[in-house]
């Protein structure tokens, strides 16, 4: 009964960290292409140096996770990426934090790209 109740709060919690963050705009990697060249977003990747430097793509700004934040423009969209998806959704819910409102998630991300 007791690994029962265990399993499903593990199982909770995983599906909590997983769903999107209250007002930020999910978006797949082929959506991410139409719209690489638009100057009203900034794009930022959120991995590590090391995986930033072994395959990035060209308009992405690599500032890690942890990082500070604060500096990006406000009146632009802020479309993060990471390896998964998984920091840069952990990036978007500390940008809404932050009073970002044009925030974007690339699901997947550099794996699914």
């Amino acid at each position: 009964m007791e690994t029962a109740i265990v399993i499903a709060l593990v199982a909770a919690f995983i599906i909590w960290r997983m769903k999107p963050s209250k007002g930020v705009n999910p978006i797949s990697t082929a959506q991410l292409k139409n719209v690489l060249n638009d100057k009203d977003k900034v794009f930022v990747d959120v991995r590590t140096p090391g995986e930033f430097k072994g395959r990035n793509i060209k308009q992405f700004k690599n500032i890690p996770l942890g990082s500070d934040f604060s500096k990006l423009p406000k009146d632009k969209e802020i479309v993060v990426i990471c390896q998964s998806g998984m920091r840069s959704s952990q990036a978007c819910k500390q940008l809404k934090k932050l009073g970002y409102e044009k925030v974007t998630n690339v699901r997947g991300g550099m794996s699914a790209y």
